[in-house]
């Protein structure tokens, strides 16, 4: 059976795997979810409303009977309809994950033209001042926590220098492009510096295990230029531990960098599921962890099948 053919049959059980953990786990959260939603204005209702509303929302029911009757939704796709914002979850989630898509793209783009290329040149250079300060610059990226760079960025060119705007009404990409990326520059750049960071860790740690084989040796001897030695011989078989790395990173950043999204109070999807928690909107967060899980499989399957192509001594098993 094709490999990718196999992954693709595990998509149901992992995600039914899923589904069961984070019904649970939304449960386990303290508070009611009837007080939750209505806030203080829940002192107010009167014992029937109160279990006029449970009976509504299916909470009267035993968690066997709430579960199946969510996940047979599911299957039909209907995931339910989201008591924060009163629409249905896929709506919902749609309207959000553009913004989310967008940071993670960005993000993953600034940490590799920064990160490949610093990591190729610290491992070119080892040992040489050059290839110290990169090490230097990673380490303290690595290191750096992630809401201390984005307080850092905003403070240094928005509120000094003036140079970008701090926080506001976002503005889709398709209504004001450069406004825009104006908003989201500084959350990609507050996401991608850990990134970039560990890109230029491990592709320098790869160029350099890379650059002492013997087919590199053998392309030297030939008298090929060192520029294409490197960036024709070494690169392409370097490059297999960050597609690695660059998959787990990019799922994770489809799941929504909860963090940056509030320092710069960008309404996408990592938002979305920490109101949702504060608000026991329990069909909206069970949808967005469910949505967030495929895309993170979708994506890790996309890297496997990366290895063959960027080394064609791979080869998955088909029988």
């Amino acid at each position: 059976m094709p490999y990718p053919l196999k992954r693709l049959l595990a998509f149901p059980l992992v995600m039914f795997g899923v589904s069961v953990f984070v019904f649970i786990a939304i449960r386990l959260v303290p508070g009611d979810a009837i007080t939750a939603m209505l806030g203080t204005e829940s002192g107010l209702l009167t014992p029937a409303q109160r279990e006029a509303l449970t009976a509504y929302f299916g909470l009267d029911q035993n968690i066997f009977v709430q579960f199946w009757r969510w996940l047979s939704g599911v299957v039909q796709g209907d995931f339910g309809i989201s008591t924060t914002y009163g629409q249905p979850v896929l709506r919902v989630i749609f309207d959000h994950f553009s913004l989310t898509l967008e940071l993670a793209v960005l993000s993953m783009l600034l940490s590799l033209v920064i990160g490949l290329p610093a990591g190729i040149y610290a491992a070119t250079h080892k040992d040489r001042p050059g290839d110290l300060a990169v090490r230097v610059v990673a380490m303290l990226g690595q290191s750096t926590p992630g809401f201390v760079v984005g307080l850092l960025l905003i403070f240094s060119l928005s509120v000094f220098f003036g140079v970008l705007p701090q926080m506001g009404s976002f503005v889709p990409f398709w209504q004001d492009p450069l406004g825009n990326l104006s908003q989201m520059i500084l959350p990609a750049l507050t996401l991608g510096t850990a990134f970039a960071a560990a890109v230029i860790r491990v592709s320098r740690s790869a160029m350099l295990d890379i650059l002492s084989e013997d087919y590199v040796r053998t392309a030297r001897s030939k008298g090929l230029s060192r520029r294409r030695v490197i960036w024709r011989h070494a690169l392409p078989n370097a490059l297999i531990p960050l597609v690695t790395l660059s998959g787990v990173e990019f799922g994770y950043l489809l799941g929504g960098a909860v963090l940056v999204e509030q320092i710069f109070a960008l309404p996408g999807l990592g938002r979305v599921v920490l109101d949702a928690i504060q608000q026991r909107d329990y069909a909206l967060v069970q949808g967005t962890i469910l949505f967030i899980a495929f895309n993170f499989m979708v994506v890790n399957l996309l890297v496997d099948l990366a290895y063959a192509a960027l080394d064609p001594r791979i080869r998955f098993e088909t029988k």
